[in-house]
């Protein structure tokens, strides 16, 4: 596949941006993902040229035909990341290296365009920088949304030879209600989330899709999110939702479900991870059963559960339901390892605290 790539994104804003009053306004208390920003950065990407037409622009619809492949056959994969405005006013961005290697990932598990990560981050860099204004200040942020969709006209199956990159942004506040401490959990034992060999560690819509009907049958059962097990088994902790599970042990350590191409390779999960592991705390990537979990529940063997992710951070689970009744995490609140570690996490990421790995990108 053509790869050029284009030195520079241009910039075209808009003739009608929104008044700075109604920015201020939009920021102090965003609903996640409702409210939008003024631009959008978008590329090209044909067979023929590789990526061109790179430039940030206002906001707008794209107008598609009804034979688009995305609608036929879902080529599309997508990335979630999120700028951050210092104390001193300055935005950063955090490892997005990261969140552009795994865009790669994706594009190449669903057989799309490769998008060099350096013209990823570009292309967020871009974006930032001209609607810099609607980055919150204090605890919030705002939430980019990169993805690609394949836009050629055509009913035959194969990769399209056609695709358009974009990103969109959003100001967001906390992802769960605002002054939860820990969140209730639906295990779901009819549904799963991905298979051996399938896309469960690409980021693309068709996994989100075919999650929704268990996180509808979560809430209908009172919680706010569903848990998956493995699906050749039934038996194994795989993700929460759109997040990864970690448990706190008696002895200090934590466990983790592993890699397994079954799950999603969260940034967020690496990154507590390596913070773990240079404090000291043992962290195990290793299958655990859902029986297991519920035993080590009722013996104080699991002190703390949380999930992990972009949108939601860290998140402590204080409740667990399931079919065959519920049952409760520690008292049912945020455990002390888990606040330490988001704590220290989002320290980072606000440049609060020192950040030694270089993780912290800085857009001038």
């Amino acid at each position: 596949m053509k790869t050029d790539m284009p030195t520079q994104f241009s910039v075209s804003t808009t003739a009608t941006p929104t008044p700075h009053d109604q920015i201020v306004a939009s920021i102090s208390n965003p609903a996640f993902g409702r409210v939008f920003t003024d631009h959008m950065a978008t590329m090209r990407w044909t067979n023929t040229l590789g990526w061109h037409d790179a430039k940030v622009e206002p906001r707008r619809p794209f107008q598609i035909d009804p034979a688009c492949a995305v609608l036929q056959y879902a080529q599309e994969i997508f990335e979630g990341m999120k700028a951050y405005r210092g104390e001193d006013g300055s935005i950063s961005l955090f490892r997005p290296f990261e969140n552009a290697k795994r865009f790669r990932a994706s594009a190449a598990r669903l057989s799309m365009a490769d998008l060099p990560e350096a013209l990823f981050v570009e292309a967020v860099e871009s974006l930032v920088k001209v609607d810099r204004d609607w980055v919150p200040g204090g605890d919030g942020s705002l939430y980019l949304r990169p993805f690609m969709f394949a836009s050629e006209s055509f009913l035959g199956v194969r990769a399209s030879h056609e695709y358009v990159f974009c990103v969109i942004a959003c100001p967001v506040g906390p992802y769960f209600k605002a002054g939860k401490t820990s969140v209730a959990v639906w295990v779901s034992d009819q549904y799963t989330r991905a298979a051996p060999g399938g896309t469960g560690s690409a980021k693309c819509g068709g996994n989100y899709a075919a999650s929704l009907i268990a996180q509808t049958e979560a809430a209908a059962k009172g919680c706010d999110q569903v848990v998956f097990l493995d699906a050749a088994e039934h038996k194994w902790i795989e993700e929460m939702g759109g997040m990864n599970l970690f448990f706190v042990m008696d002895d200090g350590s934590l466990t983790t479900p592993p890699l397994s191409g079954t799950i999603l390779p969260g940034i967020t999960r690496a990154s507590i991870i390596e913070l773990a592991r240079r404090e000291g705390i043992v962290v195990n990537e290793t299958p655990y059963a859902f029986d297991a979990w519920r035993a080590d529940a009722a013996s104080g063997r699991v002190r703390e559960v949380f999930a992990c992710g972009t949108a939601a951070v860290v998140t402590a689970v204080g409740e667990v339901r399931h079919a065959a009744g519920e049952f409760q995490i520690g008292n049912g609140e945020e455990g002390p390892l888990t606040q330490r570690i988001r704590t220290q996490l989002t320290g980072i990421q606000r440049g609060k605290l020192a950040d030694p790995l270089e993780w912290v990108y800085r857009i001038d």
